[in-house]
Order: structure tokens, then sequence, then C-alpha cells
């Protein structure tokens, strides 16, 4: 089975979407063709849209923005849907790994159903998505095992999203939090993330309170 896994992220490197994409690669790696897109680094070519058009299964891993698919990647959807409906011949699969800077991984359904209705603009499947809260975490969990600890709820999701890829169907789609307490999440944030990067810039953690 031929699989598209395909990079949503506008980061060039270091993405949290790469990164979940790397957890799922070797849950599905088994017996299948894998190959990489990253749209985030140059735009598709017409001979790359042909070859998803021939895939089994599309993996789209994204960050969420203004609640909804970042433009660039939503730009290749559009383009696309065209490809598909012109020349695709075959039944494909769509799923899709989306993390949001939100706590609450419910923050993503409308990114989700965006995807979902554009499935059925395109006339392909849509299978299943995963909405992972608190995406700014993974870059710090990066010897946590998968399942285990913060990264306990999505590893069960990773396994189902897994088990529905493998048997090209349709799952559950789930939106989580990680298992780790809010306020320690909103502290480690305020602390680790908005004032380190305030002090890279010149700033103190009183600059960011300040009113326009």
């Amino acid at each position: 089975m031929n699989i598209a896994m395909i990079n949503g992220s506008p980061k060039p490197s270091g993405s949290n979407s790469g990164l979940l994409l790397g957890m799922l690669e070797p849950l599905i790696a088994d017996g299948n063709e894998l190959h990489a897109y990253t749209p985030n680094k140059r735009p598709l070519t017409s001979e790359e849209y042909r070859e998803l058009c021939r895939m089994d299964v599309l993996v789209l891993a994204f960050p969420l923005y203004n609640d909804g698919i970042p433009s660039h990647l939503f730009q290749l959807l559009v383009t696309l849907e065209g490809y598909l409906k012109a020349e695709c011949e075959r039944e494909i699969y769509v799923y899709a790994l989306i993390n949001n800077g939100f706590y609450e991984g419910e923050q993503n359904h409308i990114a989700l159903e965006i995807l979902r209705h554009w499935c059925l603009r395109a006339g392909v499947h849509f299978g299943q998505a995963l909405g992972q809260g608190a995406g700014e975490m993974l870059g710090s969990l990066g010897k946590v095992p998968l399942g285990r600890g913060p990264l306990k709820n999505l590893g069960r999701a990773m396994h189902s999203l897994a088990g529905s890829i493998q048997s090209r169907s349709s799952g559950e789609s789930q939106l989580f939090s990680p298992n780790f307490p809010r306020f320690a999440w909103k502290w480690s944030a305020t602390h680790s993330f908005f004032h380190g990067t305030a002090r890279k810039n010149g700033l103190k953690p009183k600059d960011l309170r300040r009113r326009m």
C-alpha cells in the first residue's frame, strides 16, 4: 500500500507536525511504502499532484491556524481536488493529525470538519482524524515513550489511527488534551516559552502584559 505522509506545517524544520508523523511511521511502515511530501518548503509540482492521485492513503499533519487549516496546505487541497476529479481512478482514504497550542484538543474540531467537507467535495474517503491539544509540549517530550505519561492519550489514539490506516477504513475521530494538569501546562508555557521568547527578543515578562 502506498501512503503519502504530508507535513503541512509552515515551519521548514522542527515542527510538531513532523514529530507526529514520526510517531506514526513505525506503526504503519510494515508492508507499506511511505512517501514524504513537504509543501512548506516549495509548492508541489504537477507530477507530485499526480503521484498523490495514485496513493492509497493520504496522511495530513498540520497545526491549527485561526481554527482552520494553514493557507499553504489549504491551497494544496484546492489544487489537489482538481487533479482528483480529473485523473483519479482509485479509492483514496484521508487521515489527519492536527495539533494546536491551546490545552484543549477540542479546539481542533472546526479544522476537522473543514477537512471532512473537503473529502466530500474531492470524492475521497474521510478516514479518521486526531486532534492533539497543547501541541507545543511535544518538542519537550522526545524521551517520553508514546503511550506513557503525558503521551498516554496520544498513544492510544495513534494506535487507533494506525489500525484504520492499515485496513483503509474509517474510525472515530478523537480530540484530546495531554495527560498533564492544565495549571502545570499553563505555568510551564508562561515561564518556559513566553518569558523565554521575550528575553530572546530583549523584553522583560512585564512587557508582555503592557497594553498598547
